[in-house]
């Protein structure tokens, strides 16, 4: 029996013609694999019988919408997870979700090998091999346009020699990658970081200096996972597409970043998270009056490593079970309500409502009906400065006491 090749494939030019390119290179089968993460575009059973027609034996297609917006959307915005604090992970958390199916095709087909479509210079590369060999550790990992010398100008060059049922001559200047968490775009006249973005970089969100009215909505939380908007019962998809409309309607959740990538180099990003942006604003907030204090702080530091073991490709690694473990116990009473108004390219807070929150008006208030007992706060600030009191004693003791007779005075 001859040995196949599980291909990760798009539909597009260079996953097309990468069918054949690895049947010539590597004398094996190819069985293409696409997973619908809700990038939009063609259906499956289009893109399936593409991949027939460009010489896969055998084609397998996922509609992975609902699974990758419960299984890593959702546990992405219990952590907050925005990279260098802007970038909410739109492509990271789409390649485990693709591995996953990548390996459960490999094992139905008796394939020994997956390949994918990276560059050498990117992080897609490590997120997708990393994922295999931790789900698949037998499988074995190419890359055509790495390991195989595939590049765009053959790529068209051999898709016209063979009449592939893919359209060749439509050249975008971008490299794009879409699902219904966001979108990213990268290279052309962006990798000149004085270059502003133009107009045809968007698709995901409105211009936001020109916005409609004001929009607020009220989302309903529960246990940090969203379950409702103005109050009607979403799922977590319809969540994220519902909020993609009506924050991308406002210009919310564009994003320009120069990012740290994991193999070394610095990329100029664009991105468009409408949905995303909001959900992590209002989810944020939640959590400012649900969490504890020590919780809270604590729940940052944690965030943030979740978010750089993503970034970095470690889904599926022990630690990033750990972490998610701590997450999901902060969300016991993450439940609520938070009022967001969409407009101009922001998503503001307006309102916080919830059962479970830690804010007590009685506590907070300055008018009649203060339950705070003032008269303890004078004991509490002694015993709290005395370590830095004393320590302050004991310089001024050795050095002497500091002269501030300057500070006071004028120039005449």
């Amino acid at each position: 029996m001859t040995d196949r090749i599980v291909l990760a494939y798009s539909g597009g030019l260079d996953t097309s013609v990468a069918i054949g390119w690895i049947a010539e290179a590597t004398g094996q089968e190819v069985v293409a694999v696409a997973v619908d993460v809700g990038q939009g575009g063609e259906s499956l059973e289009t893109v399936r019988q593409r991949a027939l027609d460009c010489g896969a034996v055998e084609a397998y297609v996922a509609d992975a919408r609902d699974e990758f917006a419960d299984q890593y959307c959702m546990p992405t915005l219990k952590a907050n997870g925005l990279y260098m604090d802007s970038y909410p992970l739109v492509s990271a958390i789409s390649r485990p979700v693709i591995t996953k199916h990548l390996v459960a095709a490999a094992q139905q087909f008796g394939a020994t090998t997956v390949a994918h479509g990276c560059t050498g210079k990117g992080n897609d590369q490590v997120r997708f091999e990393v994922g295999i060999q931790t789900l698949g550790p037998e499988l074995k990992c190419i890359a055509p346009v790495r390991d195989l010398a595939l590049t765009r100008e053959l790529a068209i060059e051999y898709a016209e020699k063979h009449n592939l049922p893919i359209e060749t001559t439509k050249k975008n200047p971008f490299s794009i990658d879409q699902n219904v968490w966001g979108r990213a775009v990268e290279t052309g006249f962006l990798e000149d970081i004085w270059n502003g973005p133009t107009k045809d970089v968007y698709d995901y969100t409105e211009d936001p200096s020109f916005p409609p009215s004001p929009d607020v909505v009220t989302i309903t939380f529960d246990q940090g996972v969203p379950v409702a908007l103005d109050g009607q019962t979403v799922t977590a998809l319809e969540a994220i597409e519902q909020l993609n409309r009506r924050a991308g309607a406002q210009g919310v959740g564009r994003i320009d970043i120069v990012e740290d990538r994991l193999v070394g180099i610095k990329s100029r990003e664009i991105y468009e998270a409408p949905g995303a942006m909001a959900l992590i604003a209002a989810h944020r907030e939640l959590e400012n009056i649900t969490l504890e204090r020590e919780q809270a702080r604590f729940k940052k530091t944690v965030d943030q490593r979740w978010t750089e073991l993503v970034y970095d490709g470690q889904w599926f690694s022990p630690l990033k079970r750990n972490l998610d473990a701590f997450i999901d116990e902060t969300q016991k009473y993450v439940s609520g309500e938070i009022r967001l108004e969409l407009h101009g390219g922001r998503a503001t807070v307006q309102g916080r409502r919830s059962e479970t929150s830690l804010y007590d008006f009685n506590l907070a208030t300055y008018d009649a009906g203060d339950a705070f007992d003032q008269s303890s706060a004078r004991g509490f600030i002694d015993i709290f400065g005395l370590s830095s009191k004393v320590a302050s004693q004991r310089e001024q003791r050795i050095h002497g006491k500091p002269d501030f007779s300057g500070l006071g005075s004028l120039d005449r």
